[in-house]
């Protein structure tokens, strides 16, 4: 089975900067598997914030991951610098899937890639469609 090569910096809309940490690593001296999906997370919320998407308290928009996954290229770790890289790969009615990007200090080439499934759902948990101001934020993602 043929493997898709790493991804550039070039095929990725935003960044975010995210310091590694000394308790990140695992016993084989890299980063836990774990901490991937942490870092993902972080970076889609920390764009989301900074974008007004407004993620607790009473106001907050229910945008539920619902599916995750990731592609390892090489190692990262303490104390690398990771740049998260953002982009929209489907926009659907109520529903988006965030691809996103490491790459390990200066490096053109993605370390790791992987992607976040969010649904908008509403008060009763049930999918919801995405408001037309929110649909057009995302499309700022979208390559």
């Amino acid at each position: 089975m043929s493997r898709p090569p790493p991804g550039t910096r070039g095929a990725y809309r935003a960044f975010h900067a995210l310091p590694t940490r000394w308790k990140d690593n695992d016993e084989y001296g890299h980063m836990n598997n774990a901490e991937y999906l942490s870092l993902f997370d972080t970076a889609v919320s920390l764009w989301q914030m900074e974008n007004g998407i407004t993620l607790r308290g009473p106001d907050a928009l229910r945008l539920l991951v619902v599916e995750t996954g990731c592609r390892y290229h090489e190692e990262a770790g303490f104390p690398d610098l990771i740049h998260a890289g953002l982009r929209v790969g489907h926009l659907g009615r109520s529903s988006l899937r965030f691809e996103i990007g490491l790459f390990r200090n200066d490096a053109d080439r993605a370390c790791t890639e992987g992607f976040f499934t969010q649904v908008l759902t509403g008060p009763d948990g049930r999918p919801t469609p995405l408001p037309d101001d929110l649909r057009a934020l995302f499309q700022t993602l979208v390559l």
